[in-house]
């Protein structure tokens, strides 16, 4: 037995595997994926698009049941939405008609729970949007509107904090910004993170550990360790050390796609002659 399977995992999937009826028949998204993911680790998901990544990130969070296998959080079942994991999407859905503090503490009206202010302000600070709590979502930028569904996701001190694609619709130098300040925010609170992405270079930048989802049905195909010191410099991510990394994961999403393209090719019925 590894040390990994001995040890007891902030998160664990085991058989996860999640079937969607359709009128042409069953799709399988997942299938028996399983991954552990430690305490205070920051974890990121990428592979060929339609592999079943955010299927596997909306089970994690309890918005999607499992047609088999399981997710634990400290060893319990993951049923349903909870405190203890935080969501945040790759639109920051805020409500229009209510402004930016008003949309933080929303979660706490609907739970009727008293938000804790004090830890809001910190966050909200953190974030650089102290001063807009007046304004709404229309006068806000892209960024500002996702770093606000950060604070919102970190608003009850979740120790588990899920991103789906947040930063894939801003600009290149935003999202960037927006890489460095969630690793700042992650050297603050060591909050576990698994964040699903489409770009390698935040993967790595972001990440101790990148798993790599094979082909639909999504599998866990193969994983990296992230090995660079904290925080991750321009200097860092310029190596030849990062570029080789890169690289090796893209070649392992490539052939992932070309061997599926070939075996879809083979299976074509061939013309009459």
């Amino acid at each position: 037995m590894s040390l990994r399977e001995q040890s007891n995992p902030k998160l664990r999937v085991r058989g996860a595997t999640k079937v969607y009826p359709t009128a042409s028949g069953d799709l399988v998204a997942i299938d028996n994926c399983n991954l552990d993911i430690e305490a205070g680790q920051i974890v990121s998901i990428v592979g060929p698009s339609g592999c079943g990544k955010t299927t596997l990130l909306w089970s994690m969070s309890g918005l999607h049941s499992l047609s088999a296998g399981e997710v634990l959080i400290d060893g319990k079942p993951i049923t349903g939405p909870s405190s203890e994991i935080g969501m945040v999407f790759q639109d920051a859905n805020l409500l229009p008609w209510r402004n930016l503090d008003a949309n933080i503490h929303f979660p706490f009206e609907i739970k009727h729970q008293k938000p804790d202010r004090d830890w809001i302000a910190r966050l909200t600070h953190r974030v650089g949007l102290e001063g807009f709590g007046e304004r709404f979502p229309r006068e806000l930028s892209g960024g500002m509107q996702q770093r606000a569904a950060l604070v919102r996701a970190l608003s009850f001190k979740p120790s588990v904090l899920l991103m789906d694609e947040p930063f894939g619709a801003l600009d290149a130098f935003t999202r960037e910004e927006m890489n460095h300040l969630v690793e700042e925010i992650y050297l603050d609170t060591r909050t576990t993170i698994v964040l699903i992405t489409h770009s390698i270079d935040e993967a790595i930048f972001l990440s101790d550990r990148v798993i790599v989802m094979s082909t639909r049905p999504g599998r866990v195909a193969k994983e990296y360790a992230v090995p660079f010191a904290r925080p991750r410099s321009f200097e860092i991510m310029a190596t030849k050390e990062v570029f080789d990394l890169t690289n090796a994961i893209k070649l392992d999403i490539v052939g992932e796609q070309k061997s599926k393209a070939s075996t879809a090719t083979r299976k074509l019925p061939q013309a009459a002659h």
